[in-house]
């Protein structure tokens, strides 16, 4: 509700990291990176549908759930070059410094 209000996702999976399990964390990543605030919300709600995981595990490409006010370019390129690295630093902050289990989820609010 405020412009001033700032939002930061940690991923802490549970399972091995690998590029076929990872397709929505790293599509919400690059949202993140590469697009508008005001595109990430109806692309976020997309990637949240069951059905949208669904898909994505049988195969289909990322970028078919890209909604018209995306910069189908920009998320193209960042998606194809972000690594698991990240996905794997996430992992390690999460367990390391905010102590929690493989999987567990939190929520930290002005950094406390």
């Amino acid at each position: 509700t405020s412009s001033h209000t700032r939002i930061g996702i940690l991923y802490n999976p549970s399972s091995k990291i690998k590029e076929d399990n990872t397709a929505i964390a790293r599509g919400i990543l690059t949202t993140l990176l590469t697009q508008k605030s005001s595109s990430f919300k109806s692309f976020l709600s997309k990637l949240t549908k069951e059905e949208t995981a669904k898909s994505l595990a049988a195969g289909t490409k990322i970028v078919k759930f890209l909604t018209p006010e995306m910069d189908d370019n920009a998320f193209e390129k960042k998606y194809n070059t972000l690594g698991l690295d990240i996905i794997k630093s996430h992992q390690m902050f999460c367990q390391e410094v905010l102590k929690l289990l493989p999987g567990q989820m939190a929520v930290v609010s002005n950094g406390r």
